[in-house]
């Protein structure tokens, strides 16, 4: 199957404080591979194809948070619960969740990140709506 996207790049106000929450969360989510460049925070998934996906995080000291959204997937509702705990130990913000949202098979928890980005975690079972 051909690859959805390749990486991610997310602003932040201030890397020295998003830092610490990324650097546990990343690896949670399965980018464990922690790549040093300057000016970034980037963790990279190697999937089975060899091909790597990454999400890096870089300073912009104007950056506002909006509406957008990023959600990861989980493999189970249990996982979805595991990962919010560690979400919430992260420092994490405005954590809603987990449960399920609009109606039964969509399983979630929300939240923000220390520049107030939007995330998500979520499992889907067939049929579930969102």
């Amino acid at each position: 199957m051909r690859r959805r996207y390749d990486h991610i790049d997310l602003r932040v106000r201030s890397l020295a404080e998003a830092r610490p929450f990324y650097e546990t969360v990343l690896p949670a989510l399965g980018f464990t591979c922690d790549v040093r460049i300057k000016g970034w925070l980037q963790f990279e998934a190697a999937g089975a194809d060899g091909a790597t996906e990454f999400f890096g995080v870089t300073e912009s000291s104007q950056h506002v948070a909006n509406e957008c959204r990023i959600a990861f997937w989980a493999d189970s509702p249990s996982e979805v619960d595991r990962l919010a705990e560690l979400i919430v130990q992260a420092g994490g913000r405005n954590v809603e969740g987990p449960g399920y949202h609009e109606g039964p098979g969509y399983y979630a928890v929300f939240f923000e990140d220390p520049s107030g980005n939007r995330l998500e975690i979520c499992h889907r079972t067939e049929g579930a709506t969102q």
